[in-house]
C-alpha cells in the first residue's frame, strides 16, 4: 500500500486551486472544481484565476456553488479528499457570508413552490378556460 503525499500548512507549501477545492469538499470532482474556475465561479482575493492557482494559507477565495456564495479564508493547505467534518476545518467562512447564506435558506423556506399548487393534468374544465384567456389576451393585443 503506498502512502499519499499531502501538503500540511505547516510545511509552508503550496497546493493548486482545483485540488484544494476537491479536497475540501466544494466541488464532488477535480474536473469539476476546474471548469467552475474557468467560468469564473471562483475567485482569489477577488480576482480569477485558473485552476493551476497556488495557494496559501490565509488567501480568501470566493465561491459560487449552485446559485449560492460562499467567501472562505484558507486554513489547512491539503490535496487529499477527507470526510466532510474534517474537510470543513480546512476553511473558515466569513461573518459576512454565513449571515447571507442562512438569509437565502430563511426566503427559500418561506417561497412556495409553484408546482404545489398543480394537481396533476389539467381537466377539460381547465384548458377550456386557459385557451378563452388566450384568446382574449390575442384580442386585446392585436393579434
Amino acid at each position: 500500500m503506498s502512502a499519499r503525499k499531502s501538503t500540511d500548512s505547516g510545511a509552508g507549501g503550496t497546493v493548486r486551486l482545483d485540488k484544494w477545492l476537491w479536497a475540501a469538499r466544494f466541488y464532488r470532482t477535480r474536473s469539476a472544481a476546474a471548469d467552475a474556475i474557468d467560468v469564473g465561479q471562483v475567485r482569489v482575493d477577488e480576482q480569477r484565476v485558473k485552476p493551476a492557482k497556488s495557494l496559501h494559507v490565509g488567501d480568501m477565495i470566493m465561491i459560487r456553488v449552485g446559485g449560492i456564495e460562499r467567501e472562505v479564508r484558507v486554513a489547512i493547505l491539503d490535496d487529499v479528499r477527507v470526510a466532510a467534518p474534517l474537510a470543513q476545518a480546512r476553511y473558515a467562512e466569513t461573518e459576512v457570508s454565513l449571515a447571507a447564506r442562512a438569509a437565502a435558506e430563511a426566503r427559500r423556506r418561506l417561497e412556495r413552490e409553484p408546482a404545489d399548487t398543480r394537481k396533476g393534468r389539467p381537466t377539460k374544465r381547465d384548458r377550456r378556460e386557459l385557451a378563452t384567456f388566450v384568446a382574449s389576451e390575442r384580442d386585446d393585443d392585436g393579434f
